[in-house]
Order: structure tokens, then sequence, then C-alpha cells
């Protein structure tokens, strides 16, 4: 006996086609509306690993320039300059070989265009940030570095502290 497509039914030929129009619609319809709900929950995973992603690279910054200043033995300034774009945060020494007034950059680190960075520094009169080699802050100046995105509102701000002796700490708080 050989079965063929020929002996069968009309009726149960056209019934194993394929995936009706009905069928295709209602399976993309499910689709669009997984989607739509799992896109915003994607969008502030994006945004809290930028900031952490930022606070990582701020964090390590300040601890390499506290080393730094140690290793060498003689201060290092740390400077963050939020309107450049890139973001840049720069490492810089004197250059005492040339001209004392002079600096030599001994790192620099790029910043994300959508990581908001405000720096708090005490006193107010301080500008940048002086690591000595004594393991202190220059003019025992505090600051705090608070991270935010600016793509989205709904992210977890991540603080920065770094004290008169030069700990770094890190702390989710701040409000952006």
């Amino acid at each position: 006996m050989n079965a063929s497509k020929k002996n069968l039914p009309s009726k149960l030929q056209m019934s194993s086609s394929g995936f009706t129009l009905i069928e295709l619609m209602v399976t993309i319809a499910v689709l669009a509306i997984i989607v739509s709900i799992a896109a915003p929950s994607i969008s502030t995973q994006l945004a809290n690993q930028r900031v952490k992603s930022t606070t990582a690279t701020l964090a390590n910054a300040l601890k390499e320039a506290k080393v730094e200043s140690i290793i060498r033995r003689q201060d290092v300034t740390l400077s963050y300059n939020s309107s450049s774009t890139p973001k840049v945060i720069m490492m810089t020494i004197p250059d005492l070989t040339t001209n004392p007034s002079s600096v030599s950059t001994i790192a620099s680190y790029t910043i994300s265009d959508k990581s908001t960075v405000t720096q708090t520094i005490t006193p107010s009169t301080v500008t940048e940030i002086v690591f000595q080699p004594n393991k202190k802050i220059a003019d025992n100046a505090t600051v705090v570095y608070t991270i935010c995105d600016s793509g989205s509102d709904s992210e977890t701000p991540k603080q920065v502290s770094l004290t008169g002796i030069a700990n770094v700490n890190i702390i989710n708080a701040g409000s952006c």
C-alpha cells in the first residue's frame, strides 16, 4: 500500500499546507506585547550600567592619583572637565625638567557623554584635587562626586567621596 498526497482527500490536503494568516498575526501580536513590556527594563539596566562604569572609572582615577603621588614623591593633580567632549578626567604632575609652571599629563580617563558627574569640593576655594606624597589632599579638601545618567530618570545615583586623607568611598546616594 503506497500512501501519497494524491490518495489523500482534498480537505486533508488543504489543511496541512502551513500556517494561516491569523496564526501569524496572533504570534506577532504576542511578541510585540512581550517586547513592549521588556523595553523599559532594558533601558533602565543600561542606564544603571553606565552609572556603575563611570563610578568605577572615577574611583580608579582617584586611587591611581593617590598611588602615583606616593611613588613619584611629588604632588599629583586630578581635574575633571565636564564641559569638554568627551568628558575627561586628567591626571597631571608639574613638569620639573623644563618649566615648573607647566604640567605633564600622566593619564586621562574618558567618561560616557550620557553620564552626569557633579563635583562638590569643600572648601569651596579649591578647584582641583592635589594629592600629596604624604597621603593627604592639599588644603585638607574633601570631595563628593555624584554620578547620574542623563538617558534615564529611574537609575540609582552613586556617590564617590574623597576624604582629606585620600580615602575613596563609593555609596548609593544622592539625587539627580
